[in-house]
């Protein structure tokens, strides 16, 4: 038995979809066996999950499970990113995206930007909010921004925590979920067009939601020093570098690929995340569909993401000043 969620930070989720039309007409053999909701079964070989989704699970059940206590996460001030990862044509973007404006079939991410509002209007009306998104393409480990095509080879910098984000992407302020998909569609018409210009369909697409939440005070809405600063990743994958899903490495090569780079934070760093291991039940696929399965798990440790005022600061400063310096003090 491969239990690849036990004593793991991050979630670890996997979904099988249906059989297609291709594998139903090659009468494909369906090779799955499910038992209780954490296992699957694959040659006699069980393979355990936080939770196992079969063929028949609808998307909302499978953003109940994976996404709505991310969003609250979120805006409680953590860093989330909730990524799919699986082969080829294993329903990683049906379950990120679906069918974007169909109330039933619509995937993650329009889901988690109809409850991100949905929370935001039902706070404290002192409470602030500014979001803005990104969208970002990696192929060939050249990172294209999908709301300016011009900007073609942007690079992965770090902030003052140490956290990767790509510098000079596009940023566009929403104020509705309808503005969210508005961007979402614009972004995957550019994505199209990039496909017609000889862009291999192996790439990896990023949707980056940033919030920032402040304190209004009196009618003129000034805005106190502490704010929280939410970053929010929703990440659709082709493939994960596969370093990554080796239990038995110390060092985990992020600066390999601008796509790990990206991710670092998620894989390993400051960051509530979920990953959606996405298979095929197919006989035909049934050795990627197993190393898929083992993917490794990592443990990251999140903590709330808060901008101090200078005051705090000093004295969060003297504070670590005196843990290193007892005596002095």
């Amino acid at each position: 038995m491969v239990d690849v969620s036990a004593e793991c930070n991050i979630r670890v989720l996997c979904r099988f979809r249906p059989l297609n039309q291709s594998e139903i007409l090659r009468g494909d053999k369906y090779i799955p066996t499910f038992h209780g909701d954490d296992t699957v079964i694959i040659g006699g070989k069980l393979y355990v999950f936080d939770k196992v989704f079969p063929t028949n699970c609808t998307q909302e059940q499978v953003y109940n499970t994976c996404a709505k206590q991310i969003v609250k996460d979120v805006l409680d001030g953590y860093n989330g990113t909730i990524f799919a990862y699986g082969q080829t044509s294993s329903g990683k973007t049906y379950t990120m995206e679906g069918k974007l404006h169909d109330p039933d079939k619509r995937g993650i991410i329009p889901r988690i930007a109809e409850d991100i509002f949905n929370h935001i209007y039902t706070m404290d009306e002192n409470l602030e909010f500014h979001i803005k998104v990104s969208y970002l393409e990696i192929y060939m480990d050249k990172i294209c921004d999908l709301l300016d095509v011009s900007k073609t080879h942007l690079s992965v910098h770090e902030d003052k925590n140490r956290v990767p984000y790509v510098k000079g992407c596009t940023e566009r302020f929403v104020s509705s979920p309808e503005e969210v998909m508005d961007v979402i569609d614009e972004g995957k018409s550019n994505r199209h067009v990039a496909v017609t210009m000889q862009y291999s369909e192996i790439s990896y697409c990023f949707f980056i939601l940033e919030i920032t939440q402040c304190i209004k005070t009196g009618a003129e809405g000034a805005v106190l020093d502490e704010a929280k600063n939410i970053n929010k990743s929703l990440s659709a994958l082709g493939n994960v570098i596969s370093a990554l899903a080796e239990g038995t490495k110390t060092h985990m090569p992020y600066r390999d690929s601008k796509m790990t780079r990206i991710l670092q934070d998620s894989l390993g760093g400051n960051c509530r995340t979920t990953m959606f291991i996405c298979c095929s039940p197919s006989a035909f696929n049934d050795a990627e569909t197993k190393s898929t399965l083992i993917a490794k798990t990592i443990k990251n440790t999140a903590s709330v993401n808060l901008e101090l005022t200078a005051e705090q600061d000093y004295e969060s400063f003297l504070c670590r000043l005196e843990q290193c310096f007892p005596t002095f003090f």
